[in-house]
């Protein structure tokens, strides 16, 4: 159980949102799913929506601000402890910068960015929103990777951004997975090359305390799920939510 109360050191995952199309039929959803309860937005902040777990922060919804979008995704947003600098980097790394940097009121300064196959993510300099107030836990963010057809442009990329370490992983012969780790030796997540990868796009997986339950509940709120399995790092399953946003939801190795 991790209870977090700053920000997190440069290049962690640190917020997550959402923009869907139907506000209401997507707290149905996530309550249904995960327990969460809302705190909603003003009109004059179109309605972004706090995700509450035990009245903690754990993420954001939002009505989609493009009525023609038909893909949705978690967004993902990096710490950093200057967005500006880090918005820099980007560029001199091969990236692209969307957005720049750009203050949200008085919750902290963000970016939008892509890196050199594509893949979106946020950054974010927390003053008075630091992001995810709960991780680790059931309900709450476990961790996020980016999945890419082309992960041998994609890993120079983020160890120049963030001085990442690329490491290997032994634990799964025969996957291309590369682990991504901070100047201080923490994990933030990895790089998992698929060639049979439609797009680059950063995954996001969910705790739960079981990945069955978890399953039978997003199918009973109206999303699609695929048979959950097992694998070294406890059971997990693909999981669709009412509008097509793909996510992972996973529950530890049994002791």
């Amino acid at each position: 159980m991790t209870h977090l109360t700053e920000n997190q050191p440069t290049g962690t995952p640190t917020w997550i949102d959402l923009g869907i199309p139907d506000l209401d039929r997507a707290m149905t959803f996530y309550h249904a799913v995960f327990g969460w309860e809302f705190d909603v937005g003003s009109a004059d902040l179109g309605h972004y929506t706090m995700c509450l777990l035990d009245g903690r922060s754990v993420a954001a919804i939002m009505p989609n601000p493009d009525p023609d979008a038909t893909d949705f995704w978690w967004n993902v947003y990096l710490a950093t402890a200057d967005c500006d600098a880090t918005a820099e980097r980007v560029t001199r790394a091969g990236g692209t910068v969307l957005n720049p940097p750009s203050d949200v009121l008085d919750q902290g300064r963000m970016a939008i960015a892509t890196d050199p196959t594509g893949a979106q993510f946020g950054l974010w300099q927390g003053a008075k929103h630091f992001g995810c107030a709960v991780v680790n836990e059931p309900n709450s963010l476990l961790r996020n990777d980016l999945v890419t057809p082309d992960a041998a442009l994609a890993r120079p990329f983020y160890a120049a951004v963030f001085d990442f370490t690329l490491d290997g992983n032994d634990d799964l012969p025969g996957i291309d997975f590369t682990f991504l780790r901070r100047p201080d030796g923490y994990e933030i997540g990895g790089i998992m090359g698929d060639p049979a990868a439609k797009r680059s796009r950063w995954d996001t997986l969910f705790e739960v305390a079981d990945a069955d339950a978890a399953v039978a509940r997003v199918t009973a709120a109206g999303g699609t799920a695929g048979t959950p399995f097992d694998m070294v790092y406890g059971r997990m399953a693909q999981v669709t939510d009412p509008f097509g946003t793909e996510f992972s939801v996973g529950s530890r190795p049994v002791a």
